[in-house]
């Protein structure tokens, strides 16, 4: 077990998959997005879309959803 393992996260996303909100609570903008693809050549891949989040109660947050699962995470930071 990690200290940084991501935490299970309720996030209402758009039709287009973007968060609008992370546990009731608005985004207010999306900072950075990105892709990570790994662990394809074995029988459990990892697929997952990233986002970094600006919140309205002024948190900055990382999520992803788990592309395999359509589970959404809360990434923890390391600081």
């Amino acid at each position: 077990m990690s200290i940084y393992a991501p935490d299970p996260v309720e996030v209402q996303a758009a039709a287009d998959g973007a968060p609008v909100a992370v546990v009731a609570t608005a985004v207010e903008a999306v900072r950075e997005e990105w892709l990570v693809e790994d662990r394809w050549w074995t029988s459990t891949p990892l697929r997952r879309r990233y986002y970094e989040l600006a919140l309205a109660d002024g948190r900055c947050v990382v999520v992803f959803r788990d592309l395999e699962s359509g589970r959404w995470f809360a990434q923890p930071s390391p600081y």
